[in-house]
């Protein structure tokens, strides 16, 4: 008999669990594997950004120009892009940890190749594998953290996932660039495969072993490719582009704004990245800590604030101490948001969460392509780094829309189901914007 409840029940407390003597359930905790799966995003981002930093020196050793290097970049977003939707569904039915294990030894491979490359062509073909492996991590690792948490923790396993990408922006790139100066742009590449091998070693440990579903349970591609029908996926996909798009069309330039517009020295570029770094990491916490009670409540917060910053930076971007204090307030709205958005699209998936985090993966960077282009768009026809920043703005006001769109079609559907009583999946208070997926 205590064998059936438990299978029937899962989450029934023992009878001989002692509760604590306020009498409530005790609070669940993040398991440690999704911090190593935030650990091991830190190295994929460092890896993905870090460029940036070091293009001069990489320019010069490898006799190419700047904007050659540049398209190293362009190459890693470009995998990321094709890379998740791709993976994931080649991944679908094997084993999880063992896919998190072999794109991790894959991607520490691609940094091995990168750092001991002989020629350009090498390093480009390098960047190419591991934006590969990287797009295939993250959707299959965001699927594993939300499976490991309770439904009322999914936003905040979210949030330690994409705290691993802030914190590679607050320290990893900077400290990648300050390796690739005073050690050569390979040190930088070499460092990146050892944090990707303290990774590896994590998840073997930490991450638990599943075996893939078989029978009606097992997965099918056709099967979870279906989730694309939904419009709402498609708005939720809009909604990621757009705030990625927003926050990167001024990240992109805010070295320039600072020292031509601003009147900064360059040496406080460092500074402001950093701080800028800091706010999104500060914003990624709060953000998963209210995302999963007040799902698009936080996402109206989140994009209306970035609008706001956006805006103010426009109008103050002449202004030094302005634009220096701004930049950490800008990584805090911007960040904000993405818990609640990442949340949202695994509502939507239901039973397809891999290739929903393979879709958001792919929307982000989207948006990481898009923002930049148009921000060069704008900076190309004249108008300045101000016209970027009030470009950024309307962009943030794009998403701000497609988000009430999003929560008004929510919102008549949850209705709908009262109506007819239709209940085909789990049912959520409204705020979370759908099911426990």
């Amino acid at each position: 008999m205590k064998a059936i409840t438990a299978v029937l029940v899962p989450d029934m407390p023992r009878s001989d669990t002692p509760l604590p003597l306020d009498g409530r359930a005790p609070r669940p905790r993040m398991p440690l594997a999704v911090y190593v799966l935030g650990l091991s995003v830190f190295a994929l981002g460092t890896s993905e950004f870090m460029i940036s930093g070091l293009l001069q020196p990489l320019a010069r050793d490898m006799n190419v120009s700047i904007p050659q290097a540049g398209l190293l970049v362009s190459a890693f977003a470009i995998g990321m892009v094709v890379g998740a939707p791709v993976l994931a569904g080649a991944t679908l039915r094997l084993p999880r940890r063992t896919t998190l294990v072999t794109l991790l030894a894959v991607f520490g491979l691609g940094q091995v190749a990168g750092a001991v490359a002989p020629t350009y062509e090498v390093l480009f073909a390098s960047r190419v594998v591991s934006a590969l492996a990287c797009a295939g991590f993250w959707a299959v690792g965001a699927a594993v953290a939300v499976s490991l948490v309770p439904p009322g923790l999914k936003a905040r396993a979210m949030a330690v996932m994409l705290g691993g990408l802030s914190v590679a922006n607050v320290l990893g790139v900077p400290a990648g660039a300050l390796l690739g100066q005073h050690a050569g742009w390979r040190a930088a590449f070499w460092a990146v495969a050892a944090l990707s091998a303290i990774g590896l070693v994590g998840v073997v440990t930490l991450v638990p072993r599943t075996q893939p579903p078989t029978g009606d349970d097992r997965p099918r591609l056709g099967r979870e490719l279906r989730i694309y029908r939904d419009g709402q996926v498609w708005l939720a996909i809009t909604i990621t582009a757009l705030n990625a798009a927003a926050t990167f069309c001024l990240f992109s330039y805010l070295s320039p704004l600072l020292t031509d517009t601003a009147g900064l020295d360059e040496g406080w570029v460092p500074t402001v990245l950093v701080l800028y770094g800091v706010g999104a990491l500060i914003g990624t916490v709060l953000g998963g800590r209210v995302a999963d009670a007040h799902l698009f409540g936080t996402m109206y917060i989140g994009l209306a604030t970035t609008t706001a910053v956006l805006a103010l930076l426009a109008i103050t971007a002449h202004l030094p101490m302005a634009a220096v204090g701004l930049a950490p307030a800008l990584g805090i709205t911007s960040f904000f948001t993405a818990p609640a958005i990442n949340a949202r699209m695994f509502d939507l998936a239901g039973g397809a969460p891999t290739l929903a985090g393979a879709t958001n993966t792919s929307a982000f960077n989207i948006g990481n392509t898009l923002g930049p282009w148009v921000g060069g768009l704008v900076i190309g026809a004249g108008w300045g780094y101000k016209a970027v920043s009030w470009t950024s703005a309307l962009l943030a006001v794009a998403a701000l829309g497609a988000t009430a769109v999003a929560s008004l079609w929510h919102r008549r559907t949850a209705a709908s189901r009262v109506v007819t009583g239709s209940h085909p999946e789990p049912a959520v208070p409204a705020e979370t914007g759908g099911t426990a997926g």
